[in-house]
């Protein structure tokens, strides 16, 4: 299996690109979110997802380690393919996908060409657990605050609380300065 490619780039599109590695030429399929981070780049190193289908074999392409994880999520709901879930991440950055999934917002979601109602809120119930353990942090994507108080409602879920009523907990503490261990100390006070 291919899981990254490192190369010179040959052709760029915003949906596509051309890479060369070894002497061969390989069509990768692309987010416009990853077309926008690869810039003017000559040498290039994407992350890729390799999907065989009946008909196909198609190399699809990320910036980032996080872009791929979370196509790998989107492609596991059923009525959502390799196009649709780049489609999503052509339309959103990860974390923005994973927001809307943790806040419930179905209208985000929706607003993606391609997603209706049914399948956004399929999309929000299939994966709602899982972006609680994707690793933004890893990847410096979330300021620490944002990081604190995400270790903190991962924590507060994870000994049984209801992740609604944690929230509401931490929010009625939280001023930003406060370390994972204040905001869970905080908000086990009022739970």
């Amino acid at each position: 299996m291919i899981a990254q490619l490192n190369g010179r780039l040959i052709e760029k599109a915003p949906t596509e690109l051309v890479l060369e590695c070894g002497g061969v030429g390989y069509e990768v399929k692309i987010s416009l979110n990853t077309f926008s981070a690869i810039g003017s780049e000559e040498q290039l190193k994407l992350f890729i997802k390799f999907v065989v289908r009946e008909d196909a074999q198609i190399l699809y392409g990320f910036a980032t380690k996080i872009e791929r994880e979370m196509f790998n999520h989107l492609v596991s709901v059923s009525g959502i393919g390799p196009n649709t879930a780049m489609i999503m991440l052509s339309s959103l950055v990860p974390e923005e996908i994973a927001s809307a999934i943790q806040n419930e917002d179905v209208r985000t979601i929706q607003g993606i060409k391609g997603i209706g109602a049914k399948t956004a809120q399929r999309v929000i119930v299939d994966l709602k657990d899982k972006m609680l353990k994707m690793a933004f942090s890893s990847e410096n994507i979330f300021n620490a605050n944002n990081t604190s108080r995400f270790e903190a409602l991962t924590a507060l879920a994870s000994l049984g609380f209801d992740k609604k009523s944690a929230e509401k907990a931490i929010d009625k503490i939280a001023t930003g300065e406060e370390s994972v261990e204040q905001l869970i100390k905080g908000a086990l006070k009022i739970l």
